[in-house]
């Protein structure tokens, strides 16, 4: 599939506008921990050293890993009509950037792929987005902090062989009933490609919420949990090529 995906791998900025905190399904539906598909998976960047602390971050690669890293708030192509980031990079927490790649891996037996909108979003950036829009319908208080802020949940959506997102029924950020999980009035194969990427993103520790069908957190806590993060990362080492 990387071969495949090769000229798709130009990175762009991304920012979720939007999200809600109650799970669309039970956590008691989520695999125990020890069954989940775990595997040793290692990390890696391509650059010429790491700018970060391995210990709190993972960041997610096209070259490593496959996973396409479509970032759109990096333009005035989204919600806000700005750009939200310095430089596109997706961080996570090291669990939830393992658990991530092996839904990848999952999904490339059936020359499939995830290309991911939205990973760790800084708390500074959390303030900057609520003075545009203060409505807690639409971004989370600062105060409170979203999963995003924590960095383990992740927006994101199927792709196919080629890269081309698949059909989910909405943009990514629709703000509507239509991209809730819990409604039907859809073609088939919307519905079935929502929930092949449900099914696949609960096997590996994640649980989606009820109104984004694109977004997904990981439920299964840290030992000392994960404290809301002012991280920004650094833009000067980042390398961008194919």
């Amino acid at each position: 599939m990387k071969n495949s995906l090769v000229l798709f791998a130009i990175i762009f900025l991304c920012f979720t506008c939007r999200e809600q905190d109650k799970p669309a399904v039970n956590e008691k539906e989520l695999p125990k921990k020890e069954e989940l598909l775990l595997k040793p998976i290692e990390v890696e960047i391509k650059k010429a050293s790491i700018d970060y602390d391995t210990s709190l971050w993972a960041e997610i690669l096209f070259d490593k890993e496959g996973i396409l890293v479509d970032m759109k708030y990096a333009t005035t192509d989204n919600f806000v009509k700005e750009k939200m980031y310095n430089c596109g990079r997706c961080f996570l927490r090291p669990e939830v950037a393992e658990a991530l790649i092996r839904a990848q891996d999952i999904l490339k037996d059936q020359n499939l792929g995830l290309k991911v909108y939205d990973c760790y979003r800084p708390r500074p950036v959390q303030k900057l987005l609520w003075k545009k829009v203060p409505n807690a319908s639409y971004v989370t208080p600062p105060s409170k902090g979203s999963m995003h802020n924590r960095g383990t949940a992740v927006d994101l959506t199927l792709v196919d062989a080629k890269g081309k997102a698949l059909d989910m029924g909405t943009i990514f950020d629709f703000f509507g009933k239509r991209a809730h999980h819990d409604y039907t009035d859809l073609p088939e194969q919307v519905i079935k490609n929502r929930q092949l990427l449900k099914k696949t993103m609960k096997k590996v520790g994640f649980l989606p919420i009820r109104t984004e069908w694109w977004h997904y957190y990981y439920a299964h806590k840290a030992p000392n949990g994960h404290e809301l993060s002012d991280y920004i990362w650094p833009c000067d080492s980042l390398e961008v090529g194919i």
